[in-house]
């Protein structure tokens, strides 16, 4: 396996989009048990699975989070024969980062979404397979998230993770490159603390889950790199 670090150094130019590889982690007891699951990378699976029916899909799903991720994984769940699908989201609807368009498809296809939740401990059954999740009520007050005390817990062979996503940064290891915010440093033009290295995407610091912006990202770089390698004072 090629490592960015390995490029670095080899290349006149090197640009950088992997994107946010990582998912943000529960920080539960039991978070690695069988059922507990990452988001990113079932549906990565899905989208690459020539057979739907070799993927693993449980009866009763509880999944965390409340962007567009927690809504795919839910309905393409639900899609794929899971009984009852449960997004759980410690806001409420107006906070969730999923459009209000995209909240009432994932109702239409049978999902059901429930606000003011935060997980709060993984149950295990005695094979040490997932078997619920204890969620905490939680409210707003003053625009501020608060605690209430108030458990409940949701029946589940299966939990996803769908909490956000950050930058891996192992394969960056030794390759020099300043992070800011977790995240790769660029300067206007999208270069790096390295000369020879331009990154783009939602991996450098500032950046947007979007498409169109990770385009004009490598738009900016893919021409500041030209002038870099030409010598040229303008484009």
């Amino acid at each position: 396996e090629i490592q960015i670090g390995d490029l670095c150094g080899e290349f006149d130019a090197v640009f950088i989009g992997v994107g946010l590889g990582d998912v943000n982690s529960l920080g539960l007891a039991g978070e690695t048990a069988p059922g507990c699951l990452d988001a990113v990378d079932y549906i990565a699976n899905l989208r690459q699975a020539d057979d739907l029916s070799k993927l693993p899909v449980g009866q009763q799903i509880v999944v965390i989070g409340g962007g567009m991720t927690a809504i795919d994984v839910a309905v393409q769940t639900k899609l794929l024969g899971a009984v009852e699908v449960t997004i759980a989201y410690r806001r409420g609807a107006e906070q969730m980062g999923a459009s209000g368009f995209e909240q009432e498809l994932a109702q239409t296809h049978g999902v059901v979404i429930r606000h003011f939740l935060q997980p709060a401990e993984l149950k295990l059954n005695e094979a040490g397979n997932i078997c619920g999740i204890v969620m905490e009520r939680t409210s707003l007050v003053d625009g501020n998230l608060k605690s209430t005390g108030d458990y409940t817990t949701l029946e589940a062979d299966m939990v996803f993770k769908a909490i956000g996503q950050k930058l891996d940064q192992n394969p960056l290891t030794e390759t020099g490159l300043k992070l800011e915010g977790g995240r790769i440093k660029v300067d206007e033009e999208r270069r790096t603390s390295r000369n020879d290295v331009w990154a783009g995407g939602d991996c450098i610091a500032g950046g947007e889950d979007l498409t169109v912006t990770a385009v004009e990202d490598g738009k900016i770089a893919a021409m500041s790199i030209h002038r870099a390698l030409t010598g040229a004072n303008n484009g």
